[in-house]
């Protein structure tokens, strides 16, 4: 298993339940023939019931955690995301249902925002199956927006139906994926097997027909070249259609259109791991307390929900759809006099940097019963490009 020395080491009680994951990981491996697929050691590793990096109680989110997401940075990040939510939740009358709301302080920021737009609804549904990010959650708004926490509903599974607004921030990144090896004999699944007590990464054919079919089809050519497949990015929007009436689904996220995914000189492919603000590449180090995590294909995203009937609203960098929601005039109207006015300037720059956010992030929005364009893509809309 290879080392990472510059990864800060865990605290005896976490490092316990590292142990605990991986022996869990490891007794399934075996009882599998001695293989599993990438797809189910990633969903092991971050959604194992009490174990996975999200089901603990680790820290996760700010400087305190292992990364910051943009909630976190500045609160002019969730009042420009509220002017796109208004106008959907204005033509729909609906709801919000956030999947995957992390820490809380995106929903809370929402929620103020549009109280102030006087656009509240009458429900924020979060999708969030860690009971230790509930209790993280509710005791944000305890704190921080008591009158707000009547409107808060958690869910643990995907309602049976909802009107209005789904919104994902860092959601699909989070989702398991399937490793391809692309070889001068074809393209073979790459999984992992153990060796002694270590994981291993180890080359079998594709035996399933829908992971062969979608291999078939992507731009590569090979040879030696490894990248991601997400069925469950299609298998997620394909759920979310079929209980959609009416509104959309908003996505952000950092990802590529499927031609830039599958570049030729991307022969690694976009598999990350993050523990205490650092990134490496071995998603075998730590498992339970590192964050895996692969870019969006944003093609799949599109064509998922096309398929399923809903309509392609948008697409665009992070820049664009923030300051077509007016991030900036929301920085101009902070007193430049201050401290606030300098730490979100700097959260800003950074939102919009296309050495940042900016441009690596992405915005997507599909939906029925909403007129295009949304505000957020009125323009710069990049659609064509998928």
């Amino acid at each position: 298993m290879q080392s990472n020395t510059d990864v800060p080491p865990p605290e005896p009680d976490a490092l316990a339940v590292s142990r605990e994951l991986a022996a869990v990981i490891r007794a399934e491996i075996r009882a599998a023939g001695g293989w599993i697929p990438f797809a189910r050691y990633m969903e092991l590793a971050l959604y194992a019931p009490g174990l996975g990096y999200y089901s603990a109680g680790a820290r996760k989110f700010g400087a305190g955690g292992d990364f910051v997401t943009a909630p976190e940075l500045t609160p002019l990040f969730g009042r420009a995301l509220a002017r796109q939510v208004a106008q959907v939740l204005q033509a729909t009358g609906g709801d919000i249902l956030e999947l995957g709301p992390g820490s809380g302080r995106l929903a809370l920021d929402l929620l103020t925002a549009l109280s102030g737009l006087d656009c509240l609804p009458e429900h924020y549904f979060m999708l969030e199956v860690s009971a230790d990010l509930r209790a993280r959650q509710r005791a944000l708004f305890e704190a921080e927006a008591p009158d707000l926490l009547p409107r808060l509903a958690w869910l643990e599974r995907l309602p049976e139906r909802h009107a209005g607004l789904v919104l994902g921030n860092e959601v699909l990144d989070a989702l398991p994926v399937h490793l391809v090896h692309w070889t001068a004999a074809g393209p073979l699944e790459r999984g992992v097997s153990v060796e002694g007590e270590d994981f291993a990464w180890s080359d079998r054919p594709i035996v399933d027909a829908a992971l062969s079919g979608t291999v078939a089809r992507l731009p590569v050519t090979g040879p030696d070249y490894v990248s991601e497949v997400c069925p469950a990015t299609s298998a997620l929007i394909a759920s979310l259609v079929e209980r959609l009436q009416r509104g959309a689904l908003l996505f952000l996220d950092y990802g590529f259109p499927r031609r830039e995914y599958y570049h030729p000189q991307r022969t690694g492919g976009t598999l990350m791991c993050h523990r205490r603000h650092r990134a490496h590449a071995d998603p075998f180090h730590l498992p339970g307390l590192t964050d895996l995590t692969a870019h969006v294909d944003f093609t799949a995203v599109a064509e998922a929900g096309v398929a399923a009937g809903l309509e392609l609203l948008g697409y665009t960098g992070q820049a664009q759809f923030l300051i077509n929601c007016g991030l900036l005039d929301l920085l101009a109207a902070l007193d430049p006099g201050t401290r606030d006015y300098y730490h979100a300037a700097t959260a800003v720059q950074k939102l919009l940097q296309p050495s940042e956010m900016g441009e690596s992030f992405k915005a997507i929005a599909l939906g029925r019963g909403v007129e295009a364009p949304l505000l957020g893509f009125a323009h710069g809309d990049r659609s064509a490009r998928l």
